[in-house]
């Protein structure tokens, strides 16, 4: 049984996931001298990126030509924790609720907390892998089927397949290939959700395309998968390919969970905001994958400049004298660590004087 606490401690601004927008959310209110916390289920920081794939490529990221999740990820922490940030990890919030004096309580199994406003960065909500409908699939999970990569080194040597024609299935086969004995890649439509370029690369390279119209016909396996045919569907030939694993990654069903009964305005399982990242409640904000607006792109590089939006404002939201443009980071951070310093200082010399 939880004991339910009270944390009467009432931060500036709660972010709710601890994914990447999150963090670089909190090294920004860090610039705006806000307190800040963030709260999320998983026991590490880093959302989908750490839980899914730490060790596949990220591509889209100002800065770098390539950067694994993990290093993206431990990056991001270092610049967050230049600031003095509280991580709230495996919690769940329930619950939302606004006090009469304005303060927004959150509730979770561990208690409560207080905070002038919130910023929520729970990207996709949790993932659940569409699964296809042939024989032996649930039974091999794990054995031989996947739906993630984690670990490059689980696969090194391996005979592979990649199933999907998305941006991770690509991302898959890119970086498995250096340490694959061999990657065949199948896709059952004649389009690809993936970027350009990430297609280009992986038809270059060693990796054995098949498409449009294959699909997985049978896996055989008994405490592993040691086989599995595929099937062009348009015209019926069928391949039986000796593998050691198959990465399926043909989507996700995603679910945003007790958020969804917040009172949030909800457009096809995303919240609604506008140009200011503001939800329609009044100190609840948003960026990153959870949101929608006209013209919205899911990435993690348009995902920062939202929550920079979202802190701005909640910055004017919780002090209208505060101006929503702060000016230029660089003199920001450098005024904001000097000011940390002064009263670093200060505070010795209080102490000491004690």
């Amino acid at each position: 049984m939880n004991i339910i606490t009270k944390d009467t401690d009432i931060y500036e601004v709660t972010f709710i996931g601890a994914g990447p927008v999150a963090l670089y959310g909190m090294y920004y209110s860090g610039l705006r001298r806000t307190r800040s916390k963030v709260i999320d289920m998983l026991g590490e920081v880093g959302g989908g990126l750490m839980a899914l794939y730490p060790e596949k490529y990220i591509y889209d990221v100002g800065g770098f030509p390539k950067v694994l999740a993990k290093d993206l990820v431990r990056d991001l922490k270092a610049q967050a924790n230049q600031y003095d940030h509280s991580y709230c990890l495996e919690e769940k919030v329930l619950g939302v609720e606004k006090m009469p004096d304005g303060i927004l309580k959150l509730t979770t199994p561990k208690g409560e907390h207080l905070s002038r406003s919130i910023v929520v960065c729970a990207g996709m909500g949790a993932y659940i892998p569409k699964r296809i409908d042939i024989p032996n699939v649930q039974e091999l999970e794990g054995a031989g089927v996947f739906y993630f990569v984690r670990r490059l080194k689980d696969f090194a040597g391996k005979k592979i397949l990649v199933v999907g024609g998305g941006d991770s299935a690509f991302d898959y086969s890119m970086m498995l290939e250096p340490v694959a004995e061999s990657i065949t890649h199948i896709h059952r439509n004649d389009f690809f959700a993936a970027h350009e370029d990430s297609v280009q690369k992986v038809m270059n390279s060693s990796v054995r395309m098949k498409f449009p119209f294959w699909e997985v016909k049978q896996i055989e396996g008994d405490d592993w998968v040691r086989k599995v045919t595929i099937v062009q569907s348009q015209t019926g030939e069928t391949e039986t390919l000796d593998i050691d694993a198959i990465i399926f990654n043909i989507g996700f069903i995603t679910n945003m969970g007790p958020i969804e009964e917040w009172g949030l305005e909800i457009d096809k399982n995303s919240i609604k905001v506008d140009s200011r990242m503001r939800t329609n409640i009044d100190g609840i904000f948003a960026a990153g994958d959870v949101v929608t607006y006209e013209g919205k792109l899911k990435l993690i590089s348009t995902g920062f400049g939202e929550v920079a939006v979202a802190v701005n404002n909640a910055k004017s939201y919780i002090d209208p004298k505060a101006k929503v443009n702060p000016g230029h980071s660089t003199e920001k951070h450098e005024m904001t660590l000097r000011k940390i310093a002064r009263e670093k200082k200060k505070a010795e010399i209080q102490q000491n004087e004690e």
